[in-house]
């Protein structure tokens, strides 16, 4: 397993306490294929840099996770036909 960061803006259409269910399917995404979550932070709503669909602002949370390389591909995938998240980075942590 590798480590990862995940940063996911999710669109200012979702609710600030709807926020969690969105990092809730992501969580269990990773644990149902093995990896473990470790932090989560949410950096709360801010103002983008530039405007991504028409959306001025967006909800960032960050989080730290393990999970096997083969399965990066299919949370990519999925976090990219997400309607609650507009943009996400996904890196490997170097150890």
């Amino acid at each position: 397993m590798r480590d990862y960061e995940l940063v996911l803006l999710v669109s200012p259409q979702v609710a600030d306490e709807d926020v969690a269910g969105v990092m809730a399917k992501v969580t269990e995404y990773v644990a149902g294929r093995g990896g473990e979550v470790g932090k989560v932070n949410p950096w709360g709503r801010r103002r983008l840099a530039y405007h991504i669909d028409d959306f001025e602002e967006a909800t960032y949370v960050q989080a730290n996770f393990k999970l096997d390389p083969e399965h990066t591909k299919e949370l990519v995938a999925s976090l990219e036909i997400s309607e609650d998240v507009i943009r996400h980075l996904l890196v490997k942590i170097d150890s």
